[in-house]
Parts: structure tokens; C-alpha cells; sequence
């Protein structure tokens, strides 16, 4: 195909566990994992995003897989700003680097990391960036009037991140950003092996289980799952079986945190916005939205009604592309820059 003479726009949800990158007029252009293989001596990317993935846990000496994202915010800049530019390439369709760029970022990012995202699209190409928190995205790309003077609840759990808005008149009444999520649930997966099977996996083997067992409820009916991994004492490989419902109690922590912060947010929200939340329910979105029965657990600890966004894994990059088309309508909604 053809490239395009001119540069393309594009919205970016930058994600601990995966980036998306949403092209104007094209939709979503590219959706791969926020991970980077590179070379320890020359500190230079060697794969990028599912290439790099595929080497987790197969690396020779030398060579490093890290996420460059921890809990929603750079953490090393010069791989993420590396891992940037090669995104932006991949989804352009036109020879020229995105001049204006949108970036969805935690609501409760610090001024410094706002920077680091901020200078990172700009050594990638772009002219103009702006930056709008995950919620108020979620929020749009569901398609909620954010202007209205109503009270919505969004919840969107991601990989590092989970955050929790209650939105109204374009601006966040009130939020929650707890470093509980996706990644957090892994982690207890990969624990719990370790603890009551003696059995030693890794992120991706527990990321499966959690994505193909892993609940928040008991299941109508349970499911079983064969893993694979090391023995602990023998140290040879291992298979075993384990229960959706072992499973169920590795990530009861995790789950039980999101749903305190739900509940805290909750109490903190004034009454007129309260019954806005009680006629609406409250809207789940991002990859933790898909755990078997997280909604009907929240139904229950609430005695609110949940909805699960149509497309979950993408509504916050379609929320912000949509903020791209129509920057003046949205303006109000977009963090304001401390740059003077």
C-alpha cells in the first residue's frame, strides 16, 4: 500500500501491558504489548512489542525483556521513547512523523511523569501533544455525554493501573488510582503456584490461566486448567491440574482491593451525583472488565447495576481518538499543560 504524502494524527493509550495506537480516519492501527528486548551492553532496542514478547523467559545473557510502563508511567524513557517511535512508524500510513498526538494517561499521574510523556512524543516526532486521563477516555469512548451535568461511574482496570472516576461536566468529580490490576493478579497467579503447588511458571503461563479461569464469583460450572512449570523441589518440569476455583482464591486479594477503592469512591461522592450513579450503574472497562463475574461481584458489594463496555480492551484508545477528531469540542476535558 501506497504511504500518504501528508502526516496522520493519532491517539495513543500507552498502556502497562499493551499500547494502542488509533490512526484518524483508520480506527485502531496497531494493539501490541508494551514490552522491549534489548541489548544490556549498547542499551539499544533488539525487538520490539510481539516480537519482544515471544522472548520472555528465552533470552541468552546480554539480552533484557522489561516493560519500559510501571503502574501507568515511564519508567526507563529512553527504551519507552525508542518503543514509541517504532509504534508511531508501524501504525503510520504516510511518510511524514504524527504532528498532533493524544495520550491517555492515569488520573493520577504526577506533574514529572506528565513531562516524561509529554517529551517522549515530542523526540518521537510529534509538534503538539496532549494528554487526557484514562477515565475521562474510557468515559467518552463509551460513548457517555461527558458534558452533561450527570454523574457517571467509570471503572478501568488495566495493567498497572486501575481507575476509578466519577465523571460530570467535562471534568472528573472525583477519582481513585490504586497500582492494583491486570499485573497485580498475574503476580498473585505466579504466587500462588509457588506457594501451595511448589511449582515455579511464568507471567505468561499465569497471565493464560488467569484469562482462560480466573474469576471473581463461583462459576455455574468450574473449569480445570493443566500447567506446566518447574517443580520447586526437583527442580525438573512439571504438570499438574488446578480448578478455576484455586485460581478464584489466588486473585481474591487483588479483587477484593478494587472493589474496597470502588466502595471508597463511593462514599466520597456527593449525593446529587450518588443518584445519577443509582439510575446509571457503573461502567466497566480494560482488560480486568473480561474476569468471569468481576461485574456480578461489584453488583453485589454495591447493590449497584454494572455494565461491561461493548469492546473493553480498546474503548480507552477509541475514547481518546475520538477526542483527536474533535479537539475543540473536547478541549475542556484535556490536562492542562504547566508549561509556560
Amino acid at each position: 500500500m501506497a504511504l500518504k504524502l501528508f502526516s496522520t494524527d493519532i491517539a495513543i493509550d500507552l498502556g502497562t501491558a499493551n499500547t494502542l495506537i488509533w490512526s484518524k480516519g483508520e480506527g485502531v492501527k496497531l494493539n501490541e504489548p508494551t514490552i522491549v528486548a534489548y541489548d544490556k551492553a549498547s542499551n539499544r532496542p533488539i525487538a520490539i512489542g510481539n516480537a519482544a514478547q515471544n522472548m520472555i523467559g528465552r533470552t541468552p545473557r546480554g539480552i533484557e525483556v522489561i516493560r519500559p510502563m510501571k503502574d501507568g508511567a515511564i519508567a526507563n524513557f529512553e527504551i519507552a521513547e525508542a518503543m514509541l517511535r517504532h509504534f508511531i512508524k508501524e501504525a503510520s500510513s504516510t511518510w511524514q512523523p504524527a504532528k498532533r498526538i493524544v495520550v491517555c494517561v492515569p488520573s493520577g499521574i504526577t506533574d514529572v511523569e506528565k513531562r516524561a510523556v509529554r517529551d517522549a512524543c515530542e523526540h518521537a516526532g510529534a509538534k503538539e501533544v496532549h494528554l487526557i486521563a484514562e477515565p475521562m477516555a474510557s468515559a467518552i469512548g463509551m460513548g457517555i455525554n461527558v458534558h452533561e451535568p450527570i454523574g457517571n461511574m467509570v471503572v478501568d482496570i488495566g495493567g498497572g493501573t486501575t481507575e476509578i472516576a466519577v465523571i460530570s461536566l467535562s471534568g472528573i468529580a472525583e477519582h481513585e488510582s490504586i497500582k492494583i490490576a491486570g499485573d497485580e493478579m498475574t503476580s498473585a497467579v505466579v504466587q500462588y503456584f509457588k506457594r501451595s503447588q511448589n511449582l515455579f511458571i511464568g507471567d505468561r503461563t499465569a497471565e493464560i490461566i488467569k484469562c482462560q479461569v480466573g474469576s471473581a464469583m463461583p462459576l455455574e460450572e468450574e473449569l480445570t486448567i493443566e500447567v506446566r512449570g518447574r517443580d520447586l523441589v526437583s527442580s525438573i518440569p512439571k504438570m499438574i491440574k488446578v480448578s478455576s476455583a484455586d485460581i478464584r482464591e489466588a486473585l481474591m486479594t487483588s479483587v477484593k482491593l478494587i472493589v474496597d477503592a470502588i466502595l471508597i469512591l463511593l462514599e466520597k461522592t456527593p449525593p446529587e451525583l450518588s443518584a445519577d450513579i443509582l439510575d446509571r450503574g457503573i461502567m466497566l472497562s480494560g482488560g480486568g472488565a473480561l474476569l468471569k463475574g468481576l461485574d456480578d461481584r461489584i453488583k453485589k458489594e454495591t447493590n449497584l447495576p454494572v455494565h461491561i463496555a461493548e469492546e473493553p480492551l480498546t474503548t480507552v484508545v477509541r475514547g481518546t481518538g475520538k477526542v483527536l477528531e474533535n479537539l475543540s469540542e473536547y478541549s475542556s476535558v484535556l490536562i492542562k499543560s504547566n508549561r509556560f
